[in-house]
């Protein structure tokens, strides 16, 4: 599941790392009321107070229940309530349904949070020492931090829905201004080594490093920005057939799909919903929230094209996270990318690859219940790298390999645009 090598150096290091993940949750759900927190938007979405009670589950039956001596759950019909996918496990309460769970209150699932929690700390201090549970406990971390973002994704679409335009946060995140000329930045060919390297957490998805060849490319030295695709939609980029996949032009001609996920107008100007209320367009920041079929139509308007997962990681790898470059070495392909202006390419937005979601070489699921986390949603998705302003800063890596379904929005998804090497 994935690559450490050796447990937490102390019982408290461990510790101190689950309180602080689990202490993160709160503090999203604190600015909510309990009616805020019960909602469900969409099938696609859950309510905050599942992802609060999930995530206490996962530690519960994933963790408590092959450790704990004498276990017994925090209560028993949690166990169907709050399983999201796992069939191993048991079964499942409706995922289009989680917002009828108007019980148990949002009071009791912090109950339950804090007795898991409690009951964690009790068993960490025996088990500390033992790599396969510090493993788990980690991939626990990891799996609660991919849920934070999901509250304020799955929220933003919650409130969006309320003609009040609810605020969630005066001073949300947002994504970096973009509003700098587009540069095309060469990259060299050649034979490059993909996935997560040893020392350090990732999902099994991101297993094994293994060699890939790339051929010469160029990638966009930013994200496409609102300014540049209402240029699309103002030249009837909805509206033209040829640059649409099939299947893309029967999800805009069905749905009445003309601008991205949140703008709207206000008479002749655009507005854009943020977790901060309605705002004024901005054409100068990212453009956000567009499904694959969009970013893979503006790129063929745009006459570029999304850049693959290999593309793009061979980029990132020699791309600053949090001011820093990563170890890939000055001869690395990548390596240019950085020395010749690459944007950041980390915690702005999602940017869509025009990779399938499909196992590297040599992938093979854990076994169990565990082994559902990634392997059996590698089909119909396709793979998206970056992180966005939702993603836990430490959370993000250039191997990190997140995917949604074609017609995705909800997510904050961007653009960044590729070329082949003659263009």
């Amino acid at each position: 599941m994935n690559t450490r090598q050796k447990p937490f150096d102390t019982v408290a290091g461990l510790a101190a790392r689950f309180a602080a993940v689990r202490d993160c949750s709160l503090a999203l759900a604190a600015p909510l009321s309990e009616e805020d927190c019960c909602a469900q938007s969409m099938a696609d979405a859950s309510p905050v107070k599942w992802h609060l009670a999930h995530t206490t589950w996962f530690f519960e039956t994933f963790v408590l229940e092959k450790y704990e001596e004498n276990f017994q759950p925090f209560h028993p019909a949690f166990r169907v309530l709050f399983n999201s996918y796992y069939n191993g496990v048991g079964e499942k309460h409706p995922r289009p349904q989680r917002g009828m769970l108007t019980r148990p209150p949002l009071s009791l699932v912090r109950d339950y949070r804090a007795d898991v929690g409690a009951r964690m700390a009790k068993v960490m201090t025996s088990h500390n020492g033992n790599p396969a549970f510090c493993e788990l406990v980690e991939l626990g971390m990891n799996h609660e931090q991919q849920h934070q973002e999901l509250i304020l994704t799955d929220l933003k679409h919650l409130l969006s829905l309320n003609p009040l335009a609810p605020v969630y946060r005066a001073s949300p995140s947002a994504p970096g201004v973009c509003a700098v000329p587009l540069e095309w930045i060469g990259l060299g060919g050649g034979l490059i080594e993909l996935g997560a390297q040893d020392g350090g957490f990732c999902f099994d998805n991101e297993l094994p490093r293994h060699r890939h060849y790339l051929g010469g490319y160029s990638l966009g030295s930013r994200l496409t920005t609102n300014g540049e695709f209402l240029e699309f939609i103002e030249a009837g980029g909805y509206r033209n057939a040829a640059l649409w996949l099939s299947e893309g032009w029967d999800w805009v001609r069905t749905r009445g799909i003309e601008h991205p996920a949140y703008w709207s107008r206000d008479g002749n100007a655009w507005q854009e919903f943020t977790l901060a209320g309605m705002r004024a367009f901005d054409p100068d920041i990212p453009v956000a929230h567009v499904s694959y079929f969009e970013a893979d139509a503006y790129a063929r308007w745009a006459g570029a094209r999304l850049p693959t997962e290999a593309e793009w990681e061979c980029a990132a790898q020699a791309c600053p996270l949090e001011g820093n470059f990563l170890d890939a070495g000055q001869n690395h392909p990548g390596a240019a990318a950085a020395r010749q202006g690459l944007a950041q390419m980390f915690g702005d937005l999602w940017e869509w690859t025009s990779s399938s979601y499909s196992p590297y070489p040599g992938f093979r699921a854990p076994e169990g219940a565990i082994g559902e986390y990634n392997g059996k949603f590698m089909v119909n998705q396709y793979v998206l790298r970056g992180g966005s302003c939702a993603t836990p800063r430490d959370h993000i890596r250039a191997s990190y390999r997140n995917f949604f379904p074609t017609a995705a929005r909800w997510q904050f998804t961007g653009i960044r645009l590729a070329r082949d090497a003659q263009g």
